[in-house]
């Protein structure tokens, strides 16, 4: 039986990023007990069938995200594009379709902030490359609640400004290199 995720990895980020989230995802191993979310700026107008591309390359299933949808041990999910992903207080995905937050829906910022309040400690969110600072505050409120945040060192980042901004929310934010966080996800269990 499948059982609703009482952790959660997060991973925020935009222009540059999407190399990094399919070398992570290939390293995944077959089980882990977190849910994964990743949140990728996308335009709503273009098709761009990420999910169905990576089912096939992962040979497992990755999840386009959908209102009321729980959350679950051992998925990945994708905030879908023109909607931003909110989680409920029983571990569910809402949608939502108010305005653009840093020019973004989905906004990492709002998914974050939703995530701080729900799973606070339980969660470990990641920012990795992107140009805007989408993910900022919702960085600093997972850091204020206790979860584990990362970011993508910017040397290594395609575009640097959203691990730089997220570096700069706190001393407890660590920078890892993109071959650190690919062994971070290889060693899930």
């Amino acid at each position: 039986m499948e059982k609703k995720a009482r952790e959660i990895i997060v991973i925020g980020g935009s222009a540059g990023a999407y190399e990094l989230i399919v070398d992570i995802l290939d390293h995944l191993p077959a089980v882990f007990t977190p849910a994964i979310v990743i949140v990728l700026h996308r335009n709503s107008k273009y098709e761009t069938k990420i999910e169905t591309s990576l089912s096939k390359r992962l040979k497992r299933e990755v999840t386009s995200i959908l209102d009321k949808d729980p959350i679950l041990e051992n998925q990945i999910y994708f905030a879908p594009p023109g909607y931003h992903t909110l989680i409920e207080p029983n571990l569910s995905f809402s949608l939502d379709v108010s305005d653009p937050v840093q020019f973004s829906r989905p906004s990492i910022d709002v998914f974050f902030e939703t995530v701080a309040e729900i799973y606070g400690k339980q969660a470990i969110a990641f920012l990795l490359s992107g140009a805007n600072q989408d993910g900022m505050n919702g960085f600093k409120m997972l850091v204020q609640k206790g979860a584990k945040c990362f970011v993508q060192d910017p040397q290594e980042a395609i575009i640097n400004t959203m691990p730089l901004g997220g570096k700069g929310v706190s001393t407890e934010v660590q920078v890892l290199t993109n071959e650190q966080i690919i062994e971070y996800f290889s060693l899930l269990t």
